[in-house]
């Protein structure tokens, strides 16, 4: 039998404090069942009376039970109310500010068990949208496999959802032939230089890891471009004598300095492909998480001829999915299946038919409105506590931001962080050529509660003297 009901429960929540209340009663309650006061079995208040008791909205108080839900502490029975799960009291204790370690065996991100890491490309996404995902894959398991490879150029229905969604988010007309599913941007990438005569590839620097590695492994020259506060320096880029195949930016949110390239910017980069009669590869990286407008618009409808663009869903529903989109001509969309059938390298069909469930119940589009609130928010508290200690680069979209800071003190901050089990980037890691260095702080994948104690770290680390 179900134990007697805890009332009042012994919480407290702090309207003072930066945390925000859900995460401070989801850190409550976890301590009470860690300690032992509560134990399996034991029945909480309803969330009406609970948010009576505390005096906050009953949706704080679903909040916290949710992300306790989801963290495996709590469990709902329909119609009888909400449960310690048995046995959570004997769990190794966990620091409430820490939470438990993600499914990936750490905290949002690859770094040691338990730490918290803040990373740039791990998504914040709420426990109350997680019935969307496995909705989804009810969907897949219901469908009869195919017996067939998939289409190289990915699935029609697919290729279509995405033409419109593109069409509406980012005035992006396209038809679903002009449309390539791929595993992610960098998959999209290598597809591209694949294809494309000779010549090297031009690249922000700083600028995202990943395309780097990615065309060098092409064996192609990477020439390093600097970025200024209006995105790529197309000055310097005009000067560069080699043969150029391709520039790749990130003009929504460069990657990893934060800023939007100006619309001056833009039409001068595209001049300057004109003239050299080069590719520009668009990745749209982080387009949708835009706070004080509406997303900017693509730059490829600006030059459907000279610009391709790269797209995914690693930021808004999960970097496991590894799924994107690749948008240029139709006649090169059909090279690149054709050259891509050749060698069976074809994303998993299932996993195609889980991105058209989710994009056509709407589950993508409840993802990015939530995760943009919690995004704004999180980012003005990195912001307002970080600022005094160095320039921050933090343009208003995405899931993380940048402190430039001398190299010295970036080394001691990052090493004094590690020890305390905060792994942060330095942003001498995304530089080739460049000399700046600093911090690049991702707050995506922490929870509210991990967050907090990850900039508390960085903040005293940053107060001391060297």
């Amino acid at each position: 039998m179900p134990r007697a009901a805890v009332s009042p429960l012994p919480v407290r929540v702090d309207r003072r404090s930066r945390v925000p209340l859900p995460a401070q009663l989801a850190v409550g309650v976890r301590d009470l069942v860690v300690t032992g006061v509560l134990t399996g079995g034991s029945r909480l208040p309803s969330t009406r009376a609970l948010a009576r008791e505390l005096h906050v909205s009953r949706g704080v108080v679903e909040q916290a039970f949710d992300q306790l839900s989801a963290e495996g502490w709590l469990v709902g029975r329909r119609g009888a109310g909400t449960f310690v799960v048995a046995g959570a009291a004997t769990r190794s204790p966990v620091d409430p500010a820490r939470g438990p370690r993600s499914r990936a065996g750490g905290v949002g991100g690859s770094g040691p068990v338990g730490a918290v890491v803040l990373d740039t490309g791990t998504p914040w996404i709420e426990p109350r949208h997680d019935a969307g995902w496995r909705r989804a894959w009810r969907d897949v398991a219901a469908r009869v496999p195919s017996r067939r490879y998939p289409d190289p150029a990915g699935l029609p229905e697919l290729r279509a959802a995405v033409a419109e969604r593109l069409g509406r988010h980012r005035g992006l007309t396209c038809t679903p032939a002009e449309v390539l599913i791929v595993a992610g941007t960098t998959h999209g990438l290598g597809l591209l230089l694949d294809s494309v005569g000779a010549g090297a590839v031009a690249l922000e620097d700083p600028g995202y890891r990943a395309a780097a590695a990615t065309i060098r492994a092409s064996g192609r020259v990477l020439v390093d471009v600097p970025v200024d506060r209006e995105g790529i320096d197309v000055s310097v880029l005009a000067g560069v004598p080699a043969d150029l195949a391709a520039v790749y930016v990130t003009p929504a949110h460069q990657h990893p300095l934060g800023m939007a390239m100006s619309g001056p910017r833009r039409f001068a980069l595209l001049q300057e492909a004109r003239r050299r009669d080069c590719l520009v590869v668009e990745d749209d990286y982080d387009s949708e998480f835009r706070y004080d407008v509406a997303p900017l618009p693509a730059m490829a409808p600006l030059d459907r001829d000279h610009v391709i663009y790269l797209g995914t869903v690693s930021k808004t529903i999960s970097p496991a999915l590894r799924l994107g989109w690749l948008v240029s001509s139709a006649d090169r969309v059909q090279q690149l299946g054709l050259a891509r059938a050749a060698r069976h390298d074809h994303p998993s069909e299932p996993v195609q038919q889980a991105l058209l469930s989710m994009l056509e119940q709407g589950h993508a589009d409840r993802l990015v409105r939530s995760a943009r609130r919690v995004y704004a928010r999180r980012r003005e508290l990195v912001r307002y506590r970080l600022a005094p200690y160095g320039d921050v680069a933090a343009g208003a979209a995405g899931m993380y931001l940048t402190l430039a800071l001398p190299t010295s003190t970036a080394a001691r901050v990052a090493a004094r962080a590690a020890s305390e089990g905060v792994v942060v980037s330095r942003l001498r890691a995304y530089c080739r050529t460049s000399t700046r260095d600093g911090l690049v702080i991702g707050f995506g994948g922490p929870t509210d509660a991990q967050l907090e104690r990850a900039v508390g770290v960085l903040e005293r680390s940053l107060a001391e003297r060297p």
